[in-house]
């Protein structure tokens, strides 16, 4: 079997567009789309918003992606969370920010996490973090469920009522759009909370 890493699919970027491998474009398509999943599944419209790519070579690089997708390539190990416990292990990297993230995590049957997204950053308001930017994530990669997550700066994760509102408005979305949201974590300093598990969700 052929395994692909992200330093092959550098390779195989700059020598399709004939660029360094550090340079620009290549480091601004790895920015744009980290994993390798989010890679393979890009289109010519996204890579014509970088900077340096036209249409010859949107075309050349979604050629390229698509002869590399044709061969098997093992699945990314990717991390599986069964519990708010699980969630917040995986993010508690937030803690450190001294901005408040909103983030957005979509899984795929198994809850196994497909991509994390970062989709606002500032103070946490109902009419800010506007479903439209979390789902339009999870749609394109068909995602079944999602964890969105904040953290808090001041260190204590007790949810305020903006939290509360963000969460039913995001619970409701999900349900009409077929993708659940199993949970909504607030990352604090060494500590988390769970608002599925306050009952609002």
């Amino acid at each position: 079997m052929n395994t692909f890493d992200k330093m092959t699919f550098k390779l195989l970027l700059a020598t399709t567009i004939r660029e360094k491998e550090d340079g620009y474009v290549v480091n601004e398509i790895f920015s744009r789309f980290p994993s390798i999943q989010e890679l393979l599944e890009v289109t010519e419209e996204e890579l014509l918003q970088i900077n340096g790519i036209g249409k010859v070579k949107a075309k050349q690089i979604v050629a390229a992606l698509k002869l590399a997708r044709m061969n098997p390539t093992p699945v990314e190990n990717r991390f599986t969370i069964r519990s708010p416990e699980d969630a917040y292990n995986y993010l508690k990297d937030m803690a450190y920010l001294t901005q408040e993230h909103f983030i957005v995590l979509g899984l795929n049957t198994k809850n196994e996490v497909q991509f994390r997204e970062t989709v606002f950053i500032g103070s946490l308001n109902a009419s800010i973090v506007h479903p439209r930017e979390c789902f339009k994530h999870l749609i394109r990669r068909s995602c079944a469920s999602a964890i969105v997550a904040h953290n808090h700066p001041s260190g204590q994760p007790d949810p305020s009522r903006e939290d509360i509102e963000v969460t039913n408005r995001l619970s409701e979305a999900g349900k009409i759009m077929g993708c659940e949201i199993l949970d909504h974590i607030i990352v604090g300093a060494e500590k988390f909370v769970s608002l599925k598990e306050k009952g609002y969700l």
